[in-house]
């Protein structure tokens, strides 16, 4: 399957005349072919109207044929083959191991998705039957249930190049709701997004859907971002990536004549706790998965631990920890500006006055590539492991900003209480994991109850990185993990994100949806009179 370069239009594709730019292989440290083009202003107003117009006809398919367009989509990217995965190898230094299991999940999720609106229970059917009879005023019937918002902008991940960006899971909750999409691809993977933006177009195609239920478009410096954003036509957004672009992109949406949805996923520092009975009997067994967690993918997972907390003694456990990390060579990570911003990072904190630096960072930390425009060694970063105590901890938020990268942060609690500060003063994160005994819990259901305001997910006696995709996952958390800690980007409730609740009332039965019928023609789980039936 050839490359354009050119964005996915509908069933079109979009012109050779925007601005120019590269793929990068940030292994080889060399470009890499097609050139791409950014998306102009009309294509961006092409690509909106489009899916406005398919909204209506999408949006009243059944489950069971938007469950097959998700079914075909996942087909599709399993057909690509290799070619997917040497494509996503090179623009990304992934190893292909790791691009072939993303695409599975991608593919999965997909599935997912499909079973989930096939079985159709999802719409939150509630019907409360009507009494003439009752007095002083007769009680209306009322029944409702969750409808689509209408297209659905999502922004591309430059962690995930496949279950986080154009056919991922943002993508995937977003089309079984209803909801055209228009996806942007992340400019450090724009060949991987052409492919899996084509295996979606292709779906539709094949399927006879409305030209519009999907678009991609490209974008060099995240103008088109803010186009799409602000564009009338779009009725939520979906974003994965920095603070920083999360939050410059919600102002946008909240700030438009018509507000809209803005679901973001921001960073997360991840606060490991481990409690002295696990010190004790497994030290140099938790170094080792804690190792493994911190540089998985090179620390690009927006789930690797960055903060560790631990109570005295733990002079055993951090030697164990700073040996693997000095032990741990420098791999490229995704591109040069994940690269130079890492490094930055890890010299601010080295020259922190209340931390020590504890080992893996190399001695010659440079902040910038050696040369700004190529060379394999632009992308290339070590491991770095820091320590400070629970009292500058606290004293100093600056020490909970996230280093996108592998690197992190011990930090020694004196006391049980000082571990609970620590809790305390935590801004809001994905994930929180303990480390210790049934007992443990127990003793420390305090800190059980400071971690359940701050975070989405609670880990006992594991490692945070890898989520499941599954019906009670929740992938994130309060701000500034997420723009709104309220939701989840993966797992079964992340369909409701693109919904709202419509009512309809004292509507005769041959115009309500057939989800709402008396006779519940689809068998779907429903809540009728405040109590669940089929």
């Amino acid at each position: 399957m050839e490359l354009t370069g050119q964005s996915i239009i509908g069933y079109q594709r979009g012109g050779n005349t925007g601005e120019l730019f590269y793929a990068f292989d940030p292994a080889a440290g060399e470009e890499l072919k097609p050139p791409f083009y950014s998306a102009s202003p009309a294509e961006i107003g092409k690509a909106a109207q489009l899916a406005a117009a398919s909204f209506q006809t999408y949006r009243q398919l059944m489950g069971g044929e938007r469950a097959t367009f998700l079914r075909r989509i996942a087909g599709n990217l399993e057909d690509l083959g290799e070619t997917l995965v040497e494509r996503a190898t090179r623009e990304t230094a992934l190893p292909a191991a790791r691009i072939r299991g993303e695409r599975a999940r991608t593919a999965n999720q997909l599935r997912f998705f499909a079973a989930i609106i096939e079985e159709g229970s999802w719409v939150d059917a509630r019907i409360d039957q009507g009494d003439p009879a009752r007095q002083p005023v007769p009680k209306p019937d009322v029944r409702s249930m969750l409808e689509p918002l209408g297209p659905v902008a999502v922004f591309g991940a430059s962690n995930f190049p496949l279950a986080f960006s154009v056919a991922g899971g943002d993508t995937a909750s977003a089309l079984a709701a209803g909801n055209p999409v228009i996806a942007l691809a992340h400019y450090s993977h724009p060949g991987t997004a052409e492919l899996a933006g084509m295996a979606i177009r292709d779906a539709a195609r094949e399927q006879g859907l409305p030209e519009g239920v999907f678009s991609l478009l490209f974008d060099a410096r995240q103008s088109v971002g803010k186009v799409l954003v602000e564009h009338p036509d779009v009725k939520a957004v979906a974003f994965t990536g920095s603070r920083a672009g999360g939050t410059a992109l919600g102002k946008l949406a909240a700030s438009r004549p018509e507000p809209i949805p803005f679901y973001a996923e921001m960073g997360s520092v991840n606060p490991v706790f481990i409690l002295p009975s696990a010190l004790e009997t497994r030290a140099e067994a938790l170094a080792k998965d804690l190792h493994t967690s911190v540089t998985l993918g090179v620390g690009q997972f927006c789930t690797n631990p960055g903060v560790v907390v631990t109570m005295a003694p733990a002079d055993a456990f951090a030697a164990s920890l700073a040996a693997l990390m000095n032990q741990t060579a420098a791999q490229p990570m995704l591109n040069r500006n994940i690269a130079g911003a890492y490094r930055r990072a890890v010299s601010e904190r080295s020259a922190h006055s209340r931390v020590k630096s504890a080992g893996g960072q190399p001695e010659d930390v440079h902040t910038e590539p050696k040369d700004a425009d190529n060379g394999p060694d632009n992308c290339r970063s070590r491991a770095a492991l820091f320590q400070t105590d629970a009292a500058s901890f606290v004293a100093h938020p600056e020490l909970q900003a996230e280093i996108f990268g592998p690197s992190t942060l011990l930090v020694a609690a004196r006391s049980r209480e000082d571990l609970l500060n620590v809790a305390r003063q935590m801004e809001g994160n994905l994930t929180a994991t303990i480390h210790g005994t049934e007992r443990d819990l127990r003793e420390f259901a305090d800190l059980i109850a400071i971690l359940e305001t701050k975070v989405g997910r609670i880990i006992f006696n594991g490692f945070p990185t890898g989520v499941e995709v599954c019906n009670a996952m929740v992938h994130g958390g309060p701000y500034p993990s997420t723009s709104d800690g309220r939701n989840t980007s993966v797992g079964g409730r992340a369909i409701l994100r693109f919904t709202r609740p419509v009512a309809y009332q004292d509507f005769p039965e041959s115009a309500l949806p057939p989800e709402l019928r008396d006779q519940n023609p689809l068998g779907i789980w429903r809540e009728v009179d405040g109590r669940f039936t089929k």
